[in-house]
């Protein structure tokens, strides 16, 4: 069933979602790379297909190993892959997005303060935010991923 096409049906909806987008990419003081991190974890927490495709993509620009990104699901595990920041940010990111089961705990909380400054830790919350509502556009309207089929 194709699906209407949010930027054309609302105008007005994709520039203020694309505005925060375009803040949390551009002005904000986090590293693009641990942006494109944060959005990857957050489009594979929420299985947006489209989001997938263009954060790999984006993570591999900034210079992170096809190795290291393809274990970015599973980072507990291979924690030394990844920077004090990088996992701080990932685990933040999974806390907000899941928060309906977390509630977003003073633990995790604590944690992630410890590492990002305030305001760094509210632009790193508002990218989750970004995401996550992202995800929910390109997943209700199934937003398609670049990736092609091998033949």
């Amino acid at each position: 069933m194709n699906r209407a096409n949010w930027f054309t049906a609302s105008p007005d909806g994709a520039k203020a979602l694309t505005g925060l987008h375009h803040f949390v990419t551009t002005g904000t003081a986090l590293s693009p790379k641990l942006i494109h991190l944060v959005f990857l974890r957050v489009s594979q927490i929420n299985g947006c297909a489209h989001c997938i495709d263009i954060h790999t993509r984006d993570l591999i620009k900034t210079g992170m190993s096809v190795d290291t990104v393809v274990l970015v699901p599973v980072w507990h595990e291979v924690t030394y892959l990844f920077t004090e920041q990088e996992r701080a940010a990932l685990a933040w990111a999974e806390e907000v997005t899941e928060v309906g089961e977390t509630h977003a705990s003073d633990e995790a909380y604590a944690k992630a303060s410890a590492i990002f400054s305030e305001k760094d830790l509210v632009d790193l919350t508002l990218t989750i935010a970004a995401m996550n509502a992202i995800n929910r556009m390109g997943i209700s309207f199934r937003l398609k991923p670049r990736a092609r089929a091998d033949v």
